[in-house]
């Protein structure tokens, strides 16, 4: 392959990496209406007796990808199917078929096929893919000279490679979690979570003590100094403040009781 880029007297870092619509108008169309045209880039196989890793070897150049001018093959001869049969296995074709536009007019299809070794339906896939390239729309048969042979077509043959998927997987996955934690630590304040529960805290200094017949005897160490020896009596269906707040935990919630004015229960 080397002596054949020698041959063809390119220039340095010479690279062949035609759009879709270059292989369709200047090199495809130009095949089917001209049968002696040749490409320095694009060589002649017959696919059906050709293995994808025998095709590298057979290009006029490519390093990763390559091109030849290909005659497709009638599985019958009356029918329009497409024998896509090797030796070791065959072509299926995957997807729908892509449109190609030259300005606003179609000039041509894009057919995807992955490579399968043994016979269908239980063949083994590989990675070996092919770009079918066939003229259409404005490039179609009805459109073209008497003398035109539409049964050629362009296949850019290549390998496709899993590691580089699985690279950019898990690129993807690490700048998502890297994303993640800047976000986190940007936004969020941080915290954190205490799993035993909050000790009762009591509205006094010390437990108000009732005696039995449900009257406050005396205050330790009260803030409001109510004398020790004063006592107030207290409805039997009114229920003590020390019973209260004994099964009530203080939680800062909008449904909690307002605060009791004691000022209003002493009797001067």
């Amino acid at each position: 392959m080397e002596n054949v880029s020698d041959e063809m007297n390119l220039p340095p870092g010479f690279r062949f990496h035609p759009t879709d619509e270059e292989l369709i108008s200047h090199y495809l169309y130009r095949k089917v209406t001209d049968i002696n045209f040749s490409s320095r880039a694009i060589g002649e196989v017959d696919l059906n007796k050709s293995e994808p890793w025998d095709l590298p070897w057979k290009a006029k150049m490519g390093e990763k990808e390559w091109y030849f001018f290909c005659v497709r093959d009638r599985k019958y001869p009356t029918g329009l199917r497409t024998n896509r049969a090797t030796e070791g296995g065959y072509w299926k074709a995957t997807g729908k078929d892509k449109e190609i536009d030259r300005g606003k007019s179609l000039v041509g299809m894009k057919k995807t096929l992955v490579f399968y070794k043994g016979r269908a339906p239980k063949g083994e896939k590989t990675n070996w893919v092919m770009h079918e390239y066939r003229l259409e729309g404005k490039f179609s048969v009805i459109n073209l000279p008497k003398t035109a042979k539409n049964e050629w077509v362009i296949c850019r043959i290549f390998q496709k490679s899993l590691s580089d998927k699985k690279t950019c997987t898990l690129s993807g996955i690490m700048r998502l979690e890297s994303f993640g934690n800047e976000m986190s630590s940007s936004i969020l304040p941080p915290y954190s979570i205490n799993k035993t529960k909050s000790p009762y805290v009591s509205c006094f200094s010390n437990p108000i003590e009732t005696n039995q017949a449900g009257t406050f005897d005396s205050f330790t160490n009260n803030p409001f100094e109510v004398p020790s020896n004063h006592t107030m009596n207290l409805p039997k269906n009114t229920l003590s403040i020390d019973s209260f707040y004994s099964t009530q935990e203080l939680q800062a919630t909008p449904n909690f009781p307002s605060p009791i004015d004691l000022s209003t229960l002493w009797n001067y």
